[in-house]
């Protein structure tokens, strides 16, 4: 795992092993089939690639392929760390598709990237049911100011 800031966010690679295994428990194959995970950026979205090579952020809340959104691949190098930060994912405790406030102090918690892993299968599995019953038509992703 290479982490560290590249300019204003936070982005951390996976080795291999380490993004199999988070893919494996997140279930992105199944909800994003054809990306393998490499990473994450700004603690909330994945950094994916697609079978021809390109790069993509995507909501780790939701898994959805309508919020690929394609970047550059950050590379190891560019990354400037911060031992303050190392192995710490900064997890919003009410995911904003379910109202929750980034910037609410009491909104978020420092977990480690297994929990994190496990918290993302478990909210995903929470908008997959609330979307099949028609719960999340007017849902966003994004916080209104």
């Amino acid at each position: 795992m290479k982490e560290g800031w590249n300019g204003d966010e936070y982005v951390v690679l996976y080795s291999p092993d380490e993004a199999n295994t988070f893919a494996r428990i997140c279930e992105l194959n199944t909800a994003l089939p054809g990306f393998a995970l490499l990473g994450l950026s700004g603690w909330q979205d994945f950094i994916v690639s697609d079978s021809a090579g390109m790069t993509f952020t995507i909501p780790s809340v939701p898994i959805d392929d309508a919020y690929l959104s394609p970047i550059d691949k950050p590379l190891p190098n560019q990354l400037t760390s911060d031992e303050r930060l190392s192995g710490k994912v900064k997890w919003l405790i009410k995911p904003l598709l379910f109202g929750g406030d980034p910037r609410a102090d009491d909104n978020f918690a420092w977990i480690t990237h297994q929990q994190y892993a496990e918290l993302v299968h478990f909210w995903n599995d929470q908008y997959r049911q609330a979307k099949a019953l028609g719960w999340l038509a007017n849902a966003r992703i994004v916080p209104q100011d």
